[in-house]
C-alpha cells in the first residue's frame, strides 16, 4: 500500500532517500506532438503515484536498458489525495501511469474514467483473487499489504501493558490517548481501518463504536507519513523528537522498516502489530486515461509487474508482490507479520458503501 503500499504504503526514512534519487528530469509540462497511436513519442514516461512510491536506482536503470524509456515520478500526498487529484485532473492527466489506487478506491477510479484498458504481460504469473477487474483490464495489480495498528514495544514494556490485539481492545480504558490514525477522506491506510471496522462489526454497528474510539482519545491526522513520522513513539525515521502515541495505524509490515541497517540484528523489531486489526489492501497501477506517453506506459506497467521490479518492492515500499515466483528478502520475511485471516470487504459492497461511510465516519470524528 500499500500504504502504503502497500505500503505503504510503504516507506519509511530509507525509502523516502531512495525515493529522491528516481525522479526522472525534464519539465511537467506534457509532451506534445502526439502521433496517432497516442504515443507522443517521449522517451520519458511519467508516473503519477502516492508520497510512499519508491523503487531502487538500478532497477529503475534496468528499464531504461530494456525499454530506451526514463521514469519520472510525481507524487501527490497520500493515496487517498493522489486518487482525489488524479480525477480532478483526469481531462488533462498530469502523466502517463497512475499507481497507487487500491480496493479501497478502486471503483471510484474506474466510475471516472480515470484508465484506458490494458492487459499486462505476466497475468499468468498472478493470482486470480487479487485481479478484481479481470474483465476490463483497466488496471493491474502490483502489490498487497495489510493495513494493522501497529504498537511501540518499549513503551508497553515499560508501562507493564499488554499491548492490544483486536478491534475491541481498542476502546478499553487502558488505551485511552494511545492511538493515531489517518483521516479517511486523504489516507488509504485511514480508510481501510474504517473498512476493517465495518467489516468487523456490520453496518449497525461500526458507527457505535467509532463513537467509543472518539470517547476513548483517539488522534487523527492527514496522511500516515504525518501519523507514524511525526506523531508514533514507535518510529525512527530520522526525527529528534519522538512522538507521544504508541499506537499507530500503519501496516503489518512495518516492523522490517525499523531494523533495516541496525546492528547487530536485533531478536525483534521495537514496532510489533496487532494482529486481529488488520485490513488487506491491494494495489493498482493503470494507463491513465488521455495519456501522452502510451506506448511507454504500457512498458512501464508490464516493468512493474516484472520479477525485477515485484522482487525490489518489499524493501522500498514495505509491501507484498502479487507475482507467485517473487522471493522476499530474508530481513522482509524475518520480522513482517504474516496475516492469515485479515478482514476483507468484497468490492461491491466498498463501492456501494464507501461513500456513505466517509460521510457518516466525519459526522462522528470530525465534529
Amino acid at each position: 500500500m500499500r500504504t502504503t503500499s502497500r505500503r505503504a504504503a510503504g516507506a519509511l526514512a530509507l525509502a523516502a532517500a531512495a525515493a529522491a534519487v528516481l525522479a526522472g528530469c525534464g519539465s511537467d509540462s506534457p509532451a506534445k506532438g502526439k502521433d496517432k497511436a497516442g504515443s507522443s513519442g517521449s522517451k520519458t514516461v511519467t508516473l503519477v503515484s502516492h508520497d510512499s512510491f519508491a523503487a531502487s536506482k538500478s532497477v529503475l536503470a534496468e528499464f531504461t536498458k530494456e525499454t530506451g524509456y526514463t521514469v519520472r515520478v510525481l507524487r501527490g500526498g497520500d493515496a487517498g489525495a493522489a486518487v482525489n487529484q488524479a480525477i480532478l485532473t483526469k481531462d488533462h492527466p498530469r502523466g502517463d501511469v497512475f499507481f497507487g489506487v487500491d480496493n479501497t478506491l478502486l471503483s471510484r477510479a474506474l466510475d471516472n474514467g480515470l484508465f484506458t484498458p490494458y492487459a499486462a504481460k505476466d497475468l499468468g504469473r498472478v493470482p486470480a483473487d487479487v485481479q478484481l477487474d479481470a474483465a476490463g483490464h483497466h488496471v493491474t495489480p502490483i502489490d498487497s499489504g495489510d493495513v494493522c495498528v501497529n504498537y511501540d514495544r518499549a513503551y508497553f514494556a515499560a508501562h507493564h501493558l499488554a499491548p492490544p490485539q483486536n478491534f475491541a481492545d481498542l476502546v478499553k480504558p487502558a488505551y485511552r490517548n494511545l492511538l493515531v490514525t489517518e483521516n479517511v477522506s486523504t489516507s488509504s491506510p485511514g480508510l481501510a481501518f474504517l473498512l476493517g471496522s465495518a467489516a468487523t462489526y456490520g453496518d449497525g454497528g461500526w458507527q457505535g463504536y467509532w463513537k467509543q474510539l472518539k470517547s476513548n482519545g483517539v488522534e487523527v491526522v492527514d496522511s500516515w507519513e504525518q501519523a507514524y513520522n511525526d506523531r508514533f513513539s514507535g518510529s525512527s525515521a530520522g526525527k529528534q523528537a519522538k512522538g507521544d502515541r504508541p499506537l499507530v495505524v500503519s501496516y503489518a509490515s512495518s516492523p522490517p522498516a525499523e531494523v533495516i541497517g541496525v546492528t547487530p540484528e536485533p531478536a525483534q523489531s521495537p514496532v510489533g502489530v496487532s494482529t486481529g486489526t488488520c485490513f488487506r489492501q491491494i494495489e493498482f497501477a493503470g494507463l491513465l486515461h488521455g495519456a501522452k506517453n502510451t506506448a511507454g506506459g504500457r512498458a512501464l506497467i508490464d516493468f512493474m509487474l516484472s520479477k525485477a521490479f515485484q522482487q525490489d518492492m518489499p524493501l522500498q515500499m514495505y509491501v507484498d508482490p502479487v507475482r507467485e515466483d517473487a522471493v522476499e528478502p530474508p530481513v522482509f520475511v524475518k520480522y513482517g507479520a504474516k496475516i492469515d485471516h485479515p478482514t476483507t470487504l468484497a468490492p461491491a459492497k466498498i463501492a456501494a458503501k464507501r461513500d456513505d461511510w466517509v460521510g457518516a465516519w466525519n459526522s462522528i470524528v470530525l465534529k
